[in-house]
């Protein structure tokens, strides 16, 4: 079977499907994947929040690369944890369980100044790592409650998006485009990604694989990158799709974007929940922003001109670590960011941030002796969490 063939069967319709078709495909291997103990990831996402990957296909895709552990991290969801740990041990993988969530820092000297959030400044990225199974179902009632309201939010934001492309045809509905894109009904969450994916489907369907680039530049005034021209000039790619959303985050984003509020806890209660959960709370560090790796990022300054005076805050607050991607950053900005994470006593846990087809599940970085700490760090999580069964 191909890479495609494995995908369709590991994001059929039911988890039960997912974890059957899984078993088939492993005991159907010829050899198993080289194995790549210097490298780990504790940030994937999945098809509950957005993904090209269910929780039991993350999990193979991981191991096909080589990893031996590996971090389900949905956005305002852990729906598919159950599943991701049961595709663990069907895969032999270390897994560890967390999701993510915005939190309002409206209470604190940050209301005002943009932390690691792209698109809202007063808000800020939080990750809530290695939640113990036994409060997987107090986790989720919260979070879906909190992602309901996001919905009423996503809606009025389809309303934006439609404002700027009914002129040229394109309209879409809520419920007919965008919910079936996601897996809300069975615990999952709509996110941005989802409206704009829609948004490229719909601009594909309209105007042809061959047309997109000429409609981005002449018609939405929109002047991608020459790497992304590129891509989008490859109209056979199997990421075609996603590398037209990654043009839709980076530049209609900001125009259709509206601030979160009523979804968003505020850090203590972000604080409290953790502790009630039983989780690690982590700062989800973005660094000043160069060229984005993924391409849904535009250059774009962050927390790192007050970053000690946030981290030393977060501390007193209650938060318990920092999660970062070293693919995303400079030398200089992860060594200084390490160095503050010691001083204050924060966890430090790593993970790249997989939602797109092209990415790998592999961050090359961590092969860098600098970060063998972190590898060390995800196989703490997994065996804190082993010791629950």
């Amino acid at each position: 079977m191909d890479k495609h063939e494995i995908l369709a069967l590991l994001n059929a319709d039911t988890a039960q499907e997912r974890l059957e078709n899984l078993k088939r495909v492993i005991a159907s291997e010829s050899e198993k994947p080289a194995p790549r103990p210097q490298y780990a990831n504790n940030h994937i996402h999945t098809t509950y929040s957005f993904s090209p990957y269910s929780p039991t296909a993350a999990v193979y895709f991981a191991r096909a690369e080589g990893l031996l552990t590996c971090g389900i991290m949905d956005h305002d969801s852990i729906a598919g944890a159950r599943e991701f740990r049961e595709a663990g041990k069907i895969a032999g993988m270390g897994t560890t369980c967390g999701f993510e969530a915005r939190v309002s820092l409206k209470d604190t000297p940050f209301a005002d100044r943009r932390t690691n959030h792209p698109d809202q400044a007063g808000a800020a990225y939080m990750a809530f790592h290695s939640v113990p199974c036994e409060s997987f179902d107090k986790a989720q009632a919260r979070l879906h409650a909190l992602a309901e309201k996001r919905n009423l939010r996503n809606r009025k934001m389809v309303d934006k998006i439609n404002g700027i492309m009914r002129p040229y045809g394109i309209e879409l509905d809520f419920d007919r485009d965008v919910l079936p894109l996601s897996l809300f009904a069975q615990g999952g969450t709509v996110t941005e990604r989802h409206l704009l994916y829609a948004l490229s489907l719909r601009l594909i369907e309209k105007v042809g694989r061959e047309n997109v680039l000429d409609f981005l530049k002449n018609e939405l005034k929109i002047q991608p990158s020459e790497k992304i021209c590129e891509r989008l000039r490859d109209v056979s790619s199997e990421h075609f799709a996603y590398d037209l959303l990654g043009v839709m985050k980076s530049e209609l984003n900001a125009r259709t974007y509206i601030p979160a509020d009523d979804e968003m806890m505020t850090l203590d209660e972000a604080v409290a929940f953790a502790n009630d959960i039983g989780a690690t709370l982590c700062y989800a560090y973005l660094g000043d922003v160069g060229d984005s790796v993924t391409g849904d990022k535009k250059a774009q300054k962050f927390e790192d001109d007050y970053l000690e005076e946030l981290l030393c805050y977060l501390s007193k607050a209650g938060v318990k670590g920092i999660t970062f991607m070293p693919s995303r950053n400079s030398r200089a900005q992860l060594e200084r960011l390490m160095a503050l994470s010691d001083k204050y006593g924060f966890t430090q846990i790593s993970g790249e941030d997989i939602n797109s087809s092209r990415q790998s599940f592999i961050c090359k970085e961590l092969a860098d002796p600098m970060f063998a700490h972190l590898v060390d760090a995800a196989w703490r999580l997994v065996k804190s969490e082993i010791r629950e069964d």
